[in-house]
């Protein structure tokens, strides 16, 4: 290896700034406007955070909402299913004594005419 040059796959470090980031005094009209800069994003992330917990709060009542509907509505699907299940065994009970479903002449099939048959073209 000789001296002064850097082995192969290695990186160099040099310590000079790019053109435009040169350093140089900053006049008073430049503070100024770095702080009212600074100032102005201040603000904006301010806002921007209590549009975001605002946004947070309206989700959060909307979700209580809906699980108090689907409270409501559980409750009644279940009260709806009770409702089946009793009305399913009255009419198991009432179909053991009803006479029109005793009478062999209820079962006597009666031609109806074809609802399709009727709307066709012929």
């Amino acid at each position: 290896m000789s001296q002064g040059l850097p082995a192969a796959g290695s990186v160099l470090h040099r310590s000079v700034a790019a053109p435009g980031n040169q350093p140089h005094p900053q006049s008073p009209e430049d503070d100024d406007r770095k702080v009212r800069r600074r100032e102005k994003n201040r603000v904006a992330a301010q806002r921007s955070r209590k549009k975001q917990t605002q946004k947070a709060d309206k989700l959060h009542e909307e979700y209580e909402c809906l699980e108090q509907e689907n409270t409501v509505l559980r409750r009644e699907i279940g009260k709806l299913t009770e409702e089946l299940k009793h009305l399913s065994e009255a009419l198991k009970e009432h179909e053991k004594m009803c006479p029109l479903l005793l009478c062999p002449m209820n079962f006597v099939p009666v031609p109806r005419p074809d609802p399709v048959a009727g709307c066709l073209p012929r």
